[in-house]
C-alpha cells in the first residue's frame, strides 16, 4: 500500500538587512563643520590677535624660564602634597579619636579656603609674626617665674623672608593640595578588602607593613587617575600665584608682556597655548601611569584565548 512523502517546509526567504539610517548625524556634523569653519576664519581675520606678536614673544627667555617655574611648583607641590595626603589619609582612618580627629579638621579647613585667599594670607604671615621661633611655649613667662633670664628657643626664621616669593606660594598650594589628596588616597585605601589586611595581619605584618606592602600598591588604581587630575588642576592653579605675587611665574610673565606691550589679547592667547600644552603633556602621562597600575583588572579574554585555553583543557584531559 502506497503512502504519501513527506512535504518538506518551504525555505525561508533571504533577510534583507537595511541599514538604520541617521540623518541627525548628518545634520549634526554639518552644523558642527560650519562652527568651526566660522572659528578658524574668525581667528585668521581678525588682526587683534597679532599672530606673529605672539609667537615672537610667548618664546622669549622671561617666558621660558616661567614655564619653567610653573613645572618645578607643579612638581613640587604635588610631591608635598601626595605625602601628606597620605599621613592625613592614614591618620583619618586611625582608631584614635584625637588623630582621626586632627586630621578631620586640617582637611575641612583646607579644603574649606580658595586657594587664592590662602596664597594671599601666607604671603602676609610676615606681617603677623616677624620672627618664628621653635621651642617650648610659655618658655619666657616659665623662666621669669623661677628667676631665670632667657628663653627655650631653638630655631628661630625671619618670617619676611620665608612667607615670600616661591617659598609662600608652595607652601600654600602643598598644605591646600594635601587636604584634597588625603581623601583621594583614603578613598583608595577603604577600596581594598578589608580580607587584605586580615590576611596581612594572621601572617604577623604589622600596620605599617601592610599599608606599604599590600593595601597603598592595590590601591593605586583608584588613586592614580583623581591624583592626575589634580595634577592638571595644580598646574592651571600656579596661575594664582599673582597673589603672592611670584614674579618668575609663567602667567604673570605673559601678562607683563601684555601690559607692557598695550598687546594684552595675544598674550591672553599665548597663555592659553602654553597651559594647553603642558596639560596635554601631564594627560599623556597620566595615561601612561593608569595603563601601568592597572595591568590585570578589568582584561577580558578574547575569542582565540577561550578556544586555546580549551584545547590545553581537553589535551591534558585526554
Amino acid at each position: 500500500m502506497a503512502t504519501d512523502a513527506p512535504t518538506r517546509p518551504a525555505p525561508p526567504e533571504q533577510i534583507r538587512a537595511v541599514p538604520v539610517r541617521h540623518p541627525g548625524r548628518w545634520v549634526a556634523a554639518a552644523v558642527i563643520t560650519v562652527l568651526v569653519a566660522m572659528f578658524v576664519h574668525m581667528l585668521a581675520t581678525n588682526p587683534v590677535f597679532q599672530w606673529q606678536f605672539m609667537v615672537d614673544n610667548m618664546f622669549s627667555p622671561p617666558v621660558l624660564r616661567g614655564a619653567r617655574t610653573t613645572l618645578l611648583m607643579t612638581v613640587l607641590a604635588m610631591v608635598l602634597g601626595v605625602l601628606l595626603g597620605v599621613v592625613l589619609a592614614v591618620m583619618r582612618l586611625s582608631p584614635n579619636p584625637v588623630v582621626s580627629g586632627a586630621a578631620w579638621v586640617y582637611v575641612w579647613f583646607f579644603r574649606a579656603i580658595p586657594r587664592i585667599v590662602l596664597l594671599f594670607f601666607v604671603a602676609n604671615l610676615g606681617a603677623l609674626y616677624a620672627t618664628y621661633e621653635l621651642g617650648f611655649p610659655f618658655d619666657r613667662q616659665l623662666m621669669d617665674l623661677f628667676g631665670f633670664s632667657g628663653d627655650l628657643r631653638f630655631l628661630g626664621l625671619n618670617g619676611n623672608q620665608i612667607f615670600t616669593g616661591f617659598t609662600a606660594g608652595l607652601l600654600g598650594l602643598a598644605l591646600s593640595e594635601g587636604a584634597y589628596m588625603a581623601e583621594i588616597v583614603r578613598a583608595g585605601i577603604q577600596s581594598v578588602d578589608p580580607g587584605q589586611a586580615e590576611a596581612a595581619s594572621a601572617l604577623g605584618m604589622n600596620r605599617s607593613t601592610t599599608l606599604r606592602r599590600i593595601v597603598l600598591p592595590q590601591a593605586m588604581r583608584v588613586i592614580i587617575p583623581p591624583t592626575g587630575n589634580e595634577t592638571i588642576a595644580m598646574l592651571k592653579d600656579t596661575s594664582l600665584l599673582i597673589a603672592v605675587p611670584v614674579t618668575t611665574e609663567l602667567n604673570f610673565q605673559l601678562r607683563a608682556i601684555g601690559s607692557r606691550t598695550f598687546q594684552i589679547i595675544p598674550m591672553a592667547v599665548a597663555s592659553i597655548l602654553w597651559y594647553a600644552a603642558l596639560a596635554s603633556v601631564l594627560m599623556l602621562g597620566q595615561y601612561f601611569l593608569e595603563k601601568r597600575f592597572s595591568r590585570g583588572f578589568g582584561v577580558r579574554e578574547t575569542r582565540a584565548q577561550r578556544a586555546a585555553r580549551r584545547a590545553r583543557e581537553v589535551g591534558g584531559s585526554q
